[in-house]
Parts: structure tokens; sequence; C-alpha cells
């Protein structure tokens, strides 16, 4: 019973509705310009923000600073999440797509829990909680260095029914998420707000209607994209304690959009350097 109230609070309300709109939106995004794109702003943060804040005003600032901590050093779980599940989609390619993502959808999610296992025993720092997953970052881009920056070519029809679909598996997703950070207790309360409930849905959706090289280049820029979120996890660590939770909600936002406008700002100027290149071979 506990559960089920604590899934019809208003933080998970609210938490499940943005993440129903940003998977879908990022689903459409992903057709309509790239699944590079969509890989890179799935780390944007909005769940992990909703739940820093609603602990921030529910309890204190200072807690939900410390929790900052915890969720921030959590995104090695979501790293790991994408790593496995490339690597288990990519070992069972000749499986029926249904079973494919089923299975690459299971294999990421132990690959999840093996690392918020490992995690859970190590003490939290502010130092720990920005060179771990930065750490983790660097170390697996590489191995995605292989995955083409495929687009989609012949999009799907968008309809009312497809929609739907999107936004009911999106919300089951989170739902069940939801339900088991209640079941395990507080100890991996933070762990779990670093459950990717945006990129599991988004990669699914995306492998079962358009096939596993496109899920894959949303994979591949996953880690580029969460940098924005440790951005974000770091700021309001530092910023909850001294401006309270709204003036440092906006600071945390501000810096992970910073970020996002950098890492545009390389991809244009590498843009523009690669014919500049060209006409200076012809």
């Amino acid at each position: 019973m506990e559960i089920i109230q604590s899934l019809f609070s208003l933080m998970t309300l609210v938490k499940m509705g943005i993440v129903v709109v940003f998977t879908v939106g990022l689903s459409v995004m992903a057709e309509a310009v790239s699944p590079k794109v969509a890989g890179i702003l799935s780390g944007f943060p909005l769940g992990a923000a909703v739940s820093l804040f609603f602990i921030g005003l529910e309890v204190d600032a200072r807690f939900a600073s410390q929790s900052a901590l915890h969720t921030s050093a959590g995104l090695v779980t979501t790293i790991a999440f994408a790593y496995c599940y490339f690597e288990t989609s990519r070992r069972i390619s000749r499986m029926r797509p249904v079973l494919q993502i089923s299975l690459a959808c299971l294999g990421g999610i132990l690959g999840f829990f093996a690392t918020a296992l490992l995690l859970s025993r190590m003490p939290q720092s502010l130092t720990l909680a920005f060179f771990l997953p930065a750490a983790a970052i660097v170390a697996t881009m590489p191995l995605f260095k292989s995955i083409e920056d495929v687009k989609i070519g012949k999009r799907v029809r968008m309809s009312f029914g497809m929609l739907l679909l999107r936004s009911l598996f999106a919300a089951v997703t989170i739902v069940l998420i939801i339900a088991s950070a209640r079941m395990v207790g507080p100890a991996w309360a933070g762990l779990f707000s670093a459950f990717p409930s945006v990129v599991l849905p988004l990669v699914a959706i995306i492998h079962f209607t358009y096939g596993p090289h496109h899920a894959f280049a949303i994979v591949k820029n996953v880690p580029r994209g969460l940098a924005s979120l440790i951005c974000y996890c770091i700021t309001v660590s530092l910023a909850y304690p001294v401006y309270g939770i709204y003036i440092g909600t906006l600071m945390a936002y501000g810096a992970a959009a910073a970020y996002l406008l950098v890492i545009q700002f390389g991809v244009n100027i590498r843009a523009a350097v690669r014919p500049a290149e060209g006409n200076r071979e012809g």
C-alpha cells in the first residue's frame, strides 16, 4: 500500500510526466534531427533534477546537497547500462528484434545493478562525485568509437497510436523504476535516481522502430550528454546550502546548459574545419 501511495505522490507524478514527455520528444528528435543529438540531450537533467529539488523542498537543502553527490557518482551506472546494452545487443544480433531488444535491456539493467552494488560500498565526496563519472565517460567513449553516427533516412509516420504506445512504454518504465526504488530501501535511493529512466525507453523505442544501428548511435553519445548532469549535480551540491533550492536550481541548470552550448560550439567548429581542410587538399 505504501508503494502504491508513493507512486501517486506529487514528486512521482511530476517526474513521470517529465520523463514521458522528454522520452517521446527525444525519440521524435532522433528521427527529425539525428540519434546523435538525441543521445547527447538524453543526459540533460530532468528526472534527477526533479528528485533533488523535491528532496530539498521536503527535507532541507543540505540533505539534497549530499544526495546530489550520490546522484553524480551514480551516473557511472548509466554509462554501464549503455555499454552493456550495446555489447549484449551486438552479440545477439541474429535474434528476432523483440527478443534482441528485451535481452539487451536486461543486459543493460544487470550492468546497472552490478555497478550500483560497487558504488553503494564506496564513501561519497565532492571529489569522487566529479572525477568518478568523468573518468568513466573518458574511459567509455573509445569503446563506442566504432559506432557510426547514422541518421534516420526514411521516418516512420507518426500516428496517434504510435505516440500513445511510446508514451505508455515510457510511463510503465518509470513506474517500475520508482516502485523498485521504494522496495529496496533508502540506501539505494540515490543510486536509483541515476537510473537511465529516459535512456532505456528511448533506446528501446528507436531500436524497435529503426533497428540496432540507430539505437547504437544514441548509446554512443549518452556519456557525452551525461557530463551536463555532472555539472548540474556538482552545482546543486555547492549552491543549495548557500543560495537555497530555487536559486541553486537555476544556477545548476545554467551550468548544465553552458556545457551543452560548449559541446555544440565544438561540433560547429569541427564541422567548419573539415571542409576547409578538404579544400586545401584539393
